[in-house]
């Protein structure tokens, strides 16, 4: 059984049964869920005020809890990044507590990263992957699980089948990445420290494929995808085509990506605003390995 803390440090909670569902769930199996007491406040579209939200932070850091669940994201974390308790949260990391969440959690994520180097956790939130109505998706479950345990060792998926390798494909480099659109927010900032020889992984929801093209050229012309030794491309959803774009569509995007950059460029990774999610460490050393259409995302023993 392991001790979870559900704290709020971005958009406030709007829908009280899915938070509801997702505590009783993750009760249901069997672990011990502390809930923070700023949990369901609310100022403006914020879950409280900017130093609510820090205060928040800092009890989830100092709760010796195994996993510090984010209830949701939204927007909010970049305003609070230069008064983030930097050396709470790495002490937290160090001490065996995993920071756990994605979307607007990526620049936490990024953030900590850069300001400490600890690792965090791009994984599931309460409301969206606890809370659903009718069953979670089974493989972020089993991969919660995993890390809730000790137990995982890394994450595994199918490429397409235009994408299938004919010689096996490894490259060490440190994992980071999560959402695009906070991502590109953060370029220029000392809150972004993009490693140099990195594994970038991305996803978005809500972004048209043109707006995810015109980000991936902001990280381009930056210079931040030269560094890169791969770029893993994960779920973008919830957006809708128009007339207008006359065959324009994400798979333009990527083909296009591909010809930017020397590196590999691969898709389908089982992480994003979606229901089969699974858990990766945020500024860990990690080995991706590609054998055919097979691509694993390994950090276990070893690593």
């Amino acid at each position: 059984m392991s001790h979870l803390y559900i704290y709020s440090p971005s958009s406030a909670v709007r829908d009280r049964a899915a938070f509801r569902r997702g505590i009783a769930r993750l009760k249901a199996l069997g672990h011990e869920v502390e809930v923070d007491s700023d949990a369901l406040t609310s100022h403006m579209r914020f879950a409280g005020d900017d130093a609510t939200r820090l205060a928040a932070i800092g009890r989830a850091a100092a709760s010796g809890a195994d996993i510090a669940l984010i209830t949701r994201g939204g927007y909010g974390l970049t305003r609070l990044l230069p008064d983030l308790p930097y050396k709470a949260i790495a002490k937290a990391v160090a001490r065996g507590t995993h920071f756990v969440g994605l979307s607007d959690f990526t620049a936490f994520q990024c953030a900590v990263a850069a300001r400490t180097g600890a690792v965090t956790w791009a994984g599931p939130a309460l409301g969206e992957d606890f809370g659903v109505e009718g069953e979670p998706g089974e493989i972020m479950l089993a991969c919660f699980d995993d890390l809730a345990s000790g137990a995982g060792e890394g994450a595994g998926w199918q490429l397409p089948r235009a994408e299938a390798r004919e010689k096996p494909l490894h490259i060490r480099g440190q994992l980071w990445g999560g959402n695009l659109s906070v991502l590109v927010s953060m370029v220029g900032t000392p809150y972004l420290a993009p490693p140099r020889g990195g594994i970038l992984f991305l996803e978005d929801v809500n972004e048209h494929p043109y707006r995810i093209e015109r980000m991936l050229t902001q990280l381009l012309h930056a210079g931040i995808l030269a560094q890169q030794k791969a770029i893993v491309l994960g779920q973008f959803t919830a957006y809708k085509t128009v007339p207008h774009d006359k065959g324009f569509k994400l798979r333009t995007v990527i083909d296009w990506l591909g010809a930017q950059v020397k590196v590999p460029v691969l898709t389908g990774l089982p992480f994003g605003h979606v229901p089969t999610k699974v858990c990766l460490p945020v500024g860990a050393k990690v080995d991706l390995v590609v054998e055919g259409r097979d691509a694993m995302v390994l950090w276990g023993h070893g690593h």
